[in-house]
């Protein structure tokens, strides 16, 4: 019976606890609140001890050999304990919901006092939203771009070490099968043209070019004479012999061609450049480009690659072109190009193609591709890695393609924006606005009828490009100088400019 009436009090403060708590609830209310609860942990205390003693008595129980019957019989005769325990969890679990709901006005009151500090800062977070979004807006270009286009895969790693070991074992070669004959030495090939730059606008465009610089044979010198400018010079390559008798000579190297009649007729006997490679004793790119051509199909099965691979000599009339292949997919085009130093610069007098209608095959047009590749290599190594320079480069010269623009006309525009506009403002973000500076500058150049060369009289060439004193004096060459004699080519240079903003808009949206 007490533990009846232990349970029937209980039950009354649990009503009354219910029938007290409002939406809205005083301190006093509060306090006696907890006043029952503790009152209700001394109960359930002095409960949990009975249970104790009852445990205790059926383990006696235990031990003076009652069955297992007797046992269920006791438990059953304490009903009132399992009674007394569910309305137990039945109290605190309403305790705890009471007290939690007698807390209720705090929260609201924190809360709204939350909600004025959100605000006070809603309009700066609405800004900053603002702010984000027309950044998200300009990284939808960069992302557009990525997108959009199918930009060329060039696997410059694997296919760089591919042209390095084909090229230096061709110079080998020939090394040391001429070393000891009058024909031209062949230094180290440099790497040049838009693949080793990156911005090859289509993946079967991507050539590998290299120069390879030429040095006259023992007894002999180059002369550079000038010839017409129009609008880059050109020049022509005498090859005179020179006297070598004072001069000490390699073992087995003939001591002087012009003052030894033995001597010179040795040198008649055997393939020399006077008698093969040049033409009135100027040095003639079309025999260098066949003999070299022809050295370099002669010499392939020497090389280990050859047993793997397949080697196309090209059909070029100033270069050396050939395709390597391997199986149907891995393909490599490379070309090598042949050109002669000016005074120690990175300037080339080479065997390019130039835009004239016809060039003479002893005619050697100035080349600044040497310097070109390492003004690119500086920008490269100031610039943060998501310079996006290349990729306006590279999808204006690809709209280009099948149009009467030269490629050269875009590469000489962003050349002179990279020395004018921060490299910090060439990123992915910006890069709508270079783009559009890009069309900018040529559109405007059309207007004047005028670009400038930019290593010709330029004071933006960075210092580490080595130039000819002359070329840093000179007065700036007009690349559009045709423009203001040839009507007819200044009105389709502006049609042609309009079909570029036409072609890069289409080619954004489609890729193609």
């Amino acid at each position: 019976m007490a533990l009846l009436d232990i349970v029937f009090g209980l039950w009354q403060i649990l009503t009354l606890n219910v029938q007290s708590v409002g939406y809205e609830l005083d301190v006093e209310m509060r306090e006696r609140m907890e006043q029952r609860a503790e009152m209700l942990n001394r109960e359930m205390t002095r409960l949990w001890q009975e249970v104790e003693q009852m445990n205790q008595e059926q383990t006696n129980q235990e031990q003076s050999g009652f069955a297992w019957p007797s046992l269920l019989l006791s438990a059953l005769q304490h009903w009132q304990f399992w009674v007394i325990a569910g309305v137990l969890v039945q109290l605190f679990g309403l305790c705890w919901w009471l007290r939690k709901w007698s807390r209720e006005p705090e929260r609201e009151e924190q809360s709204s006092e939350s909600d004025m500090e959100e605000g006070v800062h809603e309009e700066e977070n609405d800004d900053a939203d603002e702010e984000e979004e027309e950044n998200d807006d300009v990284y939808d270009a960069g992302r557009l771009l990525e997108e959009n286009v199918d930009w060329p895969v060039q696997h410059l790693d694997r296919d760089y070490e591919t042209v390095r070991s084909l090229t230096e074992a061709f110079i080998l070669i020939y090394q040391h099968l001429f070393s000891n004959i009058c024909l031209p030495a062949l230094e180290k090939p440099i790497e040049v043209g838009s693949a080793f730059e990156g911005w090859s606008p289509r993946e079967e465009d991507i050539t590998y070019r290299l120069l390879v610089p030429l040095k006259p044979p023992r007894g002999h010198v180059f002369h550079l004479e000038p010839g017409p400018v129009w609008p880059m010079r050109n020049f022509r390559i005498r090859v005179e012999l020179v006297c070598t008798c004072e001069m000490e000579q390699p073992a087995g190297w003939p001591r002087c061609f012009l003052h030894e009649a033995e001597q010179e007729q040795r040198r008649n006997d055997d393939p020399n450049i006077l008698d093969d490679l040049c033409t009135d004793s100027y040095l003639d790119v079309q025999k260098i480009a066949y003999y070299f051509q022809m050295f370099v199909r002669r010499s392939w099965r020497a090389l280990p690659v050859s047993a793997a691979h397949r080697l196309t000599v090209l059909p070029s009339d100033r270069s050396c072109k050939f395709c390597v292949t391997k199986g149907p997919e891995e393909r490599i085009l490379i070309e090598l190009l042949f050109g002669v130093q000016e005074d120690g610069s990175d300037i080339f007098v080479s065997s390019q193609y130039t835009e004239a209608a016809y060039t003479p095959s002893t005619m050697w047009p100035e080349s600044y591709a040497v310097a070109e590749m390492k003004f690119f290599r500086h920008i490269a190594s100031q610039a943060l890695p998501d310079t996006y320079h290349l990729r306006c480069l590279q999808i204006c010269v690809r709209s280009l393609l099948g149009r009467d623009f030269s490629t050269y006309t875009l590469k000489t525009i962003v050349m002179h924006l990279l020395t004018t506009i921060p490299l910090s403002e060439w990123g992915r973000r910006h890069f709508w606005e270079r783009l559009n500076d890009i069309l900018k500058y040529l559109q405007s150049c059309l207007k004047k009828k005028e670009l400038k060369h930019f290593f010709i009289g330029n004071e933006n060439v960075p210092g580490e490009i080595i130039l000819p004193l002359e070329l840093r004096m000179a007065a700036p060459v007009n690349l559009f100088q045709h423009l203001t004699q040839n009507p007819y080519a200044f009105q389709h240079a502006k049609l042609e400019f309009g079909e570029l903003q036409n072609r890069v808009g289409r080619l954004l949206l489609h890729g193609r």
